[in-house]
């Protein structure tokens, strides 16, 4: 049996490709590529961007000596997809095909499975992906919205999601299968998901539900949202922008920057405080939703995400719902670790890998 694996792991986005090199979950080289927009730019699309892209991650292991015979697979973030059980899938012509036309979606984390694949074929060795934003595991009844032509959608922070609450389990002495957990992930883009032995059973939609964020507006009052969308005054990607970009903290203060608000909070500007109170009371609102999908059975509440790092945020957070259960937090999310974490598994036999 194979005592380290060597796993290279890709994850693209919007304007940067992230490539790190592991030997089983331990990372030993990495690198954050930035993309100027004006390279981007002459792309038409995330998939016209595919060689550029796949050029810099040769270039990185041509730079640091890393043949990739020598590695045992290779794991793209994985991007938008038909909905699928959470889990590291082997790539194979039906994923490529639709992450090559966009069928269900274009962002740049579809580049991570092509690349992945690209690289590991003629190398002879295998590629995945490990839990995409598309992980759907919600039971039937948390897909009621209130309007039969608007189903509720799993669309979340699934991969650090899942490796968080695995290493909560762990750190609980259980097993993920046999845990509930309600998980946090706090961002850029908020989701609050109830993961009931192993699966997400609900969790909002980070992009349009939920407590509000850094940049997003979250549930919004739907009447004076449809007043707005018919004042006018604003395009329909204007409106979109309001809800994702220019919406929650964002459209109170002018900025996303959690740290600048804080900092501001800290001198004394009462609305930046409040704006961080209300944020982490909806925040605290969802987690208290979450837990009752579970019946009350919670082993834990789990705090991630690069706003855990906030001391004045997690605080509010936990005084509203640590009557539920223990709060635990691990801030950051640490994505590349978790695709080689999911392959390492794959790899060592503690887990099958999944066909798409």
């Amino acid at each position: 049996m194979i005592e380290t694996y060597k796993i290279l792991a890709i994850n693209p986005g919007s304007t940067s490709t992230k490539v790190a090199y592991f030997e089983n979950i331990k990372c030993i080289s990495s690198i954050t590529i930035r993309h100027e927009s004006e390279e981007l730019v002459q792309y038409k699309s995330v998939v016209d961007q595919y060689e550029y892209r796949k050029d810099s991650v040769t270039r990185y292991l041509e730079e640091n000596g890393i043949a990739i015979g020598s590695l045992h697979a290779i794991v793209g973030r994985g991007g938008l997809l038909k909905p699928l059980r959470g889990g590291t899938y082997y790539t194979n012509d039906n994923m490529l095909e639709d992450l090559r036309s966009l069928r269900y979606g274009e962002h740049a984390s579809n580049l991570g499975g092509l690349i992945a694949h690209e690289l590991a074929s003629p190398a002879g060795i295998p590629s995945f992906i490990v839990n995409p934003v598309v992980v759907d595991e919600m039971e039937d009844i948390a897909r009621y919205s209130g309007l039969s032509c608007i189903p509720r959608k799993s669309v979340f922070h699934a991969l650090n999601q899942k490796a968080v609450a695995a290493r909560a389990a762990k750190d609980l002495g259980k097993e993920y299968n046999n845990t509930n957990l309600v998980v946090a992930h706090l961002g850029g883009g908020i989701s609050v998901a109830a993961h009931y032995r192993g699966s997400v059973i609900d969790v909002n939609n980070g992009l349009e539900e939920g407590p509000f964020s850094p940049e997003r507006s979250g549930g919004l009052p739907v009447l004076q949202l449809i007043d707005i969308c018919y004042s006018g005054k604003y395009s329909v990607q204007e409106v979109k922008k309001m809800a994702v970009g220019k919406g929650g903290l964002m459209s109170y203060l002018g900025t996303a920057d959690c740290k600048t608000i804080e900092d501001r909070a800290n001198a004394g500007d009462k609305e930046a405080d409040m704006l961080l109170q209300a944020m982490a009371y909806q925040i605290a609102k969802e987690i208290g939703g979450c837990s009752t999908v579970m019946r009350g059975s919670v082993d834990a509440v789990v705090l991630t995400g690069g706003l855990a790092y906030s001391t004045k945020i997690v605080s509010h957070v936990e005084e509203r719902v640590r009557f539920i259960a223990p709060v635990l937090v691990y801030p950051g999310e640490d994505e590349m670790l978790a695709m080689a974490e999911g392959v390492c598994n794959v790899l060592s036999g503690k887990e099958k890998a999944l066909k798409y």
